[in-house]
């Protein structure tokens, strides 16, 4: 289960529109938050930094450690799939694979930066970029400046269910990370090769964390590399989940019973935080920081 984001109180609204503090703990109803704050431990934090380039440095090594995950996983087929990430130094470009490279081979030295205008302005030897990387991801970028890194590839269980064209049923605790936060882009026009598209992508996705592409695949965002690596994770397996479980009631002529809509934005509320999605990642970049040494930051 993800950890709690309770790192401080959830607030709600009174009737004026005004924030006040809610009086309830996120995990234990009927336990005052104060005293489950105490008992609550704290969590880490993404690191925070004074010299962008230091950031940059950072940060480029985080998405290298991205792709490396991916690769593991089986996340990429032939030359498809990209993560980028929202340059700390220039925010009006983005770093991304280059075309062709193998996620399980990316070094942080083999990232190629690039401008909204699609050009590539600094980067690794191979300055080859994918041009559906740039129309959906350079959109994304420039429709969410909250946006640090946006992740799309054409895994299987996430290409197999945006195949029906459907929304993903709240059917497991872990399916609530998404509830009203999901989005569902209800086009394919083809390899995503004109600013329109990606542009209408950008849109539907408004500013929720993640999309299912119909006949495409998954895309997800996060205000950190770690929460969009992530949230990308857990949809895949949220989709598995739900086809599996859709074929199994299915054969026995039934359907999956569905959480109640309360109980999934009380649950989205401890699992679907921004602080919940960067801190459920650290075990695999620190699995596969062990695994690959220091290769990748090179």
């Amino acid at each position: 289960m993800a950890p709690p984001s309770a790192v401080s109180p959830e607030r709600s609204d009174d009737k004026n529109g005004d924030h006040i503090p809610s009086a309830g703990a996120p995990h234990e109803p009927g336990i005052s938050e104060s005293k489950a704050k105490v008992q609550m431990p704290k969590f880490p934090q993404p690191p925070t930094f004074s010299d962008k380039y230091a950031e940059r440095d950072y940060l480029k090594g985080r998405l290298a450690a991205a792709f490396r995950i991916f690769g593991k996983y089986g996340f990429d087929e032939g030359v498809a799939g990209h993560i980028t990430l929202r340059d700390p130094v220039q925010p009006d470009t983005f770093w991304v694979n280059p075309f062709g490279v193998a996620f399980s081979l990316i070094k942080k030295s083999d990232l190629i930066q690039v401008d909204h205008e699609g050009n590539i302005i600094d980067g690794g030897e191979v300055r080859l970029l994918n041009s559906a990387a740039f129309m959906i991801h350079g959109a994304i970028h420039k429709h969410r400046p909250d946006v640090l890194c946006a992740a799309h590839s054409h895994s299987i269980y996430g290409r197999s269910f945006c195949s029906l064209g459907r929304p993903l049923d709240m059917i497991t605790q872990d399916s609530c990370s998404f509830y009203n936060d999901l989005a569902l882009y209800e086009s394919f026009n083809g390899i995503v090769l004109a600013e329109k598209e990606g542009n209408d992508i950008a849109a539907c996705l408004g500013n929720k964390k993640a999309a299912l592409l119909q006949n495409h695949g998954l895309l997800t965002v996060g205000g950190s590399i770690e929460a969009a690596v992530f949230w990308f994770m857990s949809l895949e397996k949220c989709c598995q989940a739900q086809l599996m479980a859709d074929g199994a009631a299915g054969g026995r002529g039934h359907e999956t019973v569905k959480i109640h809509d309360d109980d999934a934005a009380f649950t989205y509320k401890t699992i679907g935080s921004p602080i919940a999605g960067f801190f459920s990642a650290k075990p695999l970049f620190d699995v596969i920081e062990r695994e690959c040494g220091s290769e990748y930051l090179q």
